[in-house]
């Protein structure tokens, strides 16, 4: 029975937040100066992103000065619903004044096994037991453990340009070196494959020492995209040689690419576990999932005894089950998942059809609302030294010159996709708007314009980073 008990109000003056905020608006970037992360300081000011946000609904945030900015990364797909969803908000909001008990510990709660019901509905295939965790790289810690548990083998694969999160064992499954580097040794009997190569994958897998293969169906570095076929076939090896092949859903899974998991884009491909994160809670609250078939469970908590083998002290709270129950609604009622395959394909062929137009545009990769946008070489001699200058300076320059005037200019959020890349992402939430894509596709058009002027103001700001980035390197 739910306590209706009336809530104490404190004899006391307690925490002001709207006074607090009000008191230290705009000094978000002294405090994590002083506070946080200066480097992180240096490198927000040097692209000219240390804006202050003040308020975030929807596909929108605005700033001090009340500016509105189209949020096309969604922090990183964890608002893949929009920020503060009114629904999700009214959900908890009530919740939390129903004084629910939450984490007791020594029971089993009855809302994570309401929204572990519902996320198994949702799998493409027979996926039987559900674990909660905190975060995506948790998720991926939690996976690896029980396949190494299930299997009784010590090896992992993982692809090139990987990105699985960045706790231990996470960061010994990480394809990109700029990540790992100062942080061996990492997890001992990690190989790397190559991404998309059935062939490498099976040289691997015969060797019979695989616990398990762990792959992003839609790498998020650089948005890449494997062949037909790819991910099904994978899963099929891994079966074929005793291996447990583990779907990294984290940032492509609740719909994001306009199907509840990117696996499903490949027809009948039967994971072994599944992990969900990010878009999971609606970005209330921090949670996690890892779905596994039942004899993989069994091997791990394989007796009284071990029931509690695996675990997490803030696993299964009651908010963010809750969180997770409302997202999972408003993704099915506000038919979300069918909106990002069309607002997806609205994005990308728009940004196809600009190719032939500018010489820098190399290629559009996108499933469902995860889009790529790759610059190329140019084929005029002007752009191409304008090309070669900005590669020298640094690999990952020449895309700044693109997302700071989208910032600047047209107040877009984006970001590069990954070191060393020419690739620029997009993550925008489920819940965009034609109007969103139109402004989107008008203002990166805008921006390749100025890009294809040599020289000109777009390169007079990216040549200062540039020159910043080289002479801090030098220090």
């Amino acid at each position: 029975m739910l306590l209706d008990a009336e809530v104490q109000k404190p004899t006391t003056a307690g925490l002001d937040i709207r006074a607090l905020l009000r008191e230290h608006e705009g000094r978000n970037y002294e405090l994590h100066h002083e506070h946080v992360n200066p480097a992180n300081v240096r490198t927000l000011k040097t692209i000219g992103f240390d804006r202050c946000y003040t308020r975030a609904e929807g596909s929108y945030l605005w700033d001090v000065q009340g500016i509105q900015y189209l949020d096309m990364l969604s922090g990183y797909g964890v608002f893949g619903l929009g920020r503060n969803h009114p629904e999700i908000r009214r959900v908890l909001t009530e919740f939390l004044g129903l004084n629910y008990p939450s984490l007791v510990k020594m029971e089993a709660p009855l809302l994570s096994g309401l929204l572990a019901a519902e996320l198994k509905k949702r799998m493409p295939n027979q996926l039987d037991t559900v674990f909660f965790t905190n975060s995506g790289a948790e998720g991926i810690e939690t996976a690896l453990k029980y396949a190494k548990c299930a299997t009784g083998r010590p090896a992992i694969l993982y692809c090139q340009k990987a990105f699985h999160g960045l706790t231990y064992a996470a960061l010994s499954v990480n394809g990109d070196e700029n990540f790992r580097a100062g942080f061996t040794p990492f997890m001992p009997d990690c190989r790397q494959i190559p991404f998309n190569d059935l062939e490498s994958l099976e040289r691997e897998l015969v060797k019979r020492d695989v616990a398990a293969f762990v792959v992003e169906p839609v790498q998020g570095k650089g948005v890449n995209i494997p062949a037909p076929g790819y991910l099904r076939e994978a899963a099929r090896l891994c079966r074929r040689h005793g291996a447990i092949f583990i779907a990294d859903e984290v940032q492509s899974g609740m719909g994001r690419t306009g199907r509840f998991l990117a696996v499903e884009h490949d027809g009948d491909v039967d994971p072994d576990i599944v992990v969900l994160a990010k878009t999971l809670s609606g970005g209330f609250v921090p949670v996690g999932a890892v779905l596994c078939k039942k004899w993989i469970h069994e091997k791990v908590f394989s007796s009284m005894q071990r029931s509690v083998v695996h675990s997490s002290t803030f696993s299964q709270g009651s908010f963010a089950m809750v969180a997770g129950l409302a997202a999972l609604d408003v993704l099915d009622r506000e038919k979300l998942i069918p909106n990002a395959e069309r607002m997806g394909n609205r994005i990308g062929e728009g940004l196809r059809a600009m190719i032939p137009r500018f010489e820098f545009l190399k290629d559009v990769r996108w499933r469902g609302l995860m889009i790529g946008i790759e610059f190329g070489p140019p084929k005029s001699l002007g752009l191409k030294t304008a090309w070669a200058l900005m590669h020298k300076m640094d690999k990952s320059l020449f895309p700044q010159a693109a997302i700071i005037p989208l910032l600047d200019k047209h107040h877009i959020i984006t970001q590069v996709a990954g070191h060393n890349v020419d690739v620029i992402k997009l993550l925008p939430p489920l819940v965009i708007s034609e109007a969103d894509a139109v402004w989107f596709l008008d203002a990166f058009e805008d921006v390749l314009v100025q890009l294809h002027k040599f020289p000109g103001p777009a390169w007079d700001v990216v040549s200062d980073i540039g020159r910043m980035v080289l002479t801090r390197r030098a220090r």
